[in-house]
């Protein structure tokens, strides 16, 4: 059986279609009976439909370098 942890790690995975049959079926069968992954399950496909329908736009450049300046100070702090 497989529990929410093993669920959220094979969810990328299932939604691309990558797992095999039989984990496949474990997954449908836990979305099946577990509310909380249900949700995350489906709101995630959700997402991605919305997203893979938008149109691409360019990131300003101003914005670019504030929010790479950002990522270094925080992978900085984290290491």
């Amino acid at each position: 059986m497989l529990t929410c942890k093993d669920f959220l790690e094979e969810l990328t995975d299932y939604l691309d279609e990558k797992t095999d049959a039989e984990i496949r079926e474990k997954l449908e069968r836990h979305i099946a009976e577990c509310p909380n992954c249900w949700v995350i399950c489906d709101t995630t496909k959700r997402t991605l439909r919305i997203y893979k329908g938008m149109k691409e736009y360019d990131v300003p450049r101003d914005v670019h370098s504030r929010l790479m300046v950002a990522l270094e100070k925080k992978m900085a702090t984290t290491r």
